[in-house]
């Protein structure tokens, strides 16, 4: 089963559609018939993330759906989670978007505005943020959220802010003025910046390798 956190994120529905197309058992997060327990969520075999919006307004949505501690113990028990999005970016320790605000420290590192305008591939014309559309995923690592796609699929993304880790916990990365992690993990703890729920087959296939194949 997988346990979908809806923390008020506006693109937990397309989700929760995009889990069931591929095959997976799915119940949100909090549970309305459940007890309300941080330990509700042990419940899920594993865990996605979803996120729209701000670092900090993710952040505070978890701790009002009382889900932190929840979550925190699901991945210390080995629980894989998959972050998308904004739900990638509070896997690290920090974020700068609208102040400072600290994450769920899963994963080591912050999040960062893009700093350019910097010149397009083309050397015409600077790069906008947010860095919104098609745009493709180069793996660098091997990962089972791979299995069976093209190298440089491509994906769509929406956001104005990146991640900054250590080089070991990126798996894929893509070009916007220069290249940013686009798919990072350290043990069970996955997480993706573009949408998946938006990127049609290819968003479909990493989303069915990661019900099918992580964790085995």
């Amino acid at each position: 089963m997988i346990g979908l956190i809806d923390y008020g994120a506006g693109n937990v529905r397309s989700v929760y559609k995009a889990l069931e197309t591929v095959g997976a058992d799915v119940q949100l997060f909090p549970d309305p018939a459940g007890t309300g327990r941080p330990n509700e969520l042990l419940a899920a075999d594993k865990i996605v993330l979803p996120g729209v919006g701000a670092f900090g307004d993710c952040m505070a949505g978890l701790r009002r759906a009382g889900l932190i501690e929840g979550l925190l113990q699901a991945v210390e028990q080995g629980r894989p989670l998959l972050g998308i999005c904004v739900g990638m970016q509070v896997l690290f320790e920090e974020g700068d978007e609208m102040g400072t605000h600290a994450g769920l420290a899963l994963l080591p590192g912050r999040v960062v505005r893009f700093s350019w305008p910097k010149e397009g591939k083309k050397g015409t014309l600077p790069l906008k943020i947010p860095h919104t559309g098609w745009n493709q995923v180069e793996p660098i690592g091997t990962s089972p959220l791979f299995h069976g796609l093209p190298h440089a699929a491509w994906t769509y993304f929406n956001h104005a802010y990146y991640c900054q880790t250590r080089e070991e916990h990126v798996l894929a990365v893509t070009d916007y003025g220069g290249p940013f992690p686009s798919v990072v993990g350290r043990g069970s703890v996955y997480g993706i910046q573009f949408h998946p729920e938006k990127s049609q087959a290819t968003g479909l296939h990493i989303l069915r390798n990661f019900v099918e194949r992580v964790g085995r």
